[in-house]
């Protein structure tokens, strides 16, 4: 396997890896398309071309993006048909990030796929894990989803929550670390 396979596969990564550079490369040239998007007005059309160049994935002529957007990597999200995504979010997306048809993303909203070692010697590599937001799903202002987490279709993440675990379907979660409050 190549290093962006062990990365979405979950191994930890050294900066120090024979192959870490080809993902540098990718960083460094997601960090000029960002550039691009984000520091001068694009009509909504020219968004979704450069969201495509991107993620170099077709993008459906319903998704809608308010830019400033931020991520490290880029070729790891995928969106549905009718998703929007509001101002100021991150996407840090080398474990992958699939945000299915009509979900809504609130301002500053954080969708982190990759953790540091926990092991002070190895604190630098870096561990993927994919983030799956489901049909329908509404991410409110401000909350952070981590590593590893699904969350079930129409479910409500609350503003400022931190959800750390999997969500079911048809509920509202809220809190640190995010609980189911209610059923929809």
């Amino acid at each position: 396997m190549n290093i962006f396979d062990r990365d979405r596969a979950g191994e930890a990564i050294s900066i120090h890896d024979p192959e870490f550079y080809k993902i540098n490369a990718v960083i460094n040239e997601t960090q000029k398309l960002l550039a691009e998007l984000n520091h001068v007005y694009h009509e909504p059309e020219e968004v979704r071309r450069l969201f495509a160049k991107l993620t170099q994935k077709e993008i459906d002529a319903s998704f809608e993006l308010l830019p400033p957007f931020y991520t490290d990597f880029g070729r790891n999200i995928t969106v549905g048909k009718d998703v929007f995504i509001n101002q100021n979010c991150t996407f840090m997306d080398r474990g992958e990030i699939t945000l299915e048809d009509k979900v809504l993303i609130a301002p500053r909203v954080n969708l982190i796929t990759i953790n540091h070692s926990i092991s002070p010697k190895n604190r630098r590599d870096t561990e993927s894990k994919p983030i799956y937001i489901c049909k329908n799903v509404w991410i409110g202002a401000g909350a952070t989803v981590t590593p590893g987490v699904t969350i079930g279709e129409n479910s409500i993440i609350a503003a400022g929550a931190v959800v750390t675990k999997d969500i079911p379907p048809n509920v509202i979660a809220a809190g640190v670390p995010a609980k189911v409050i209610k059923k929809i």
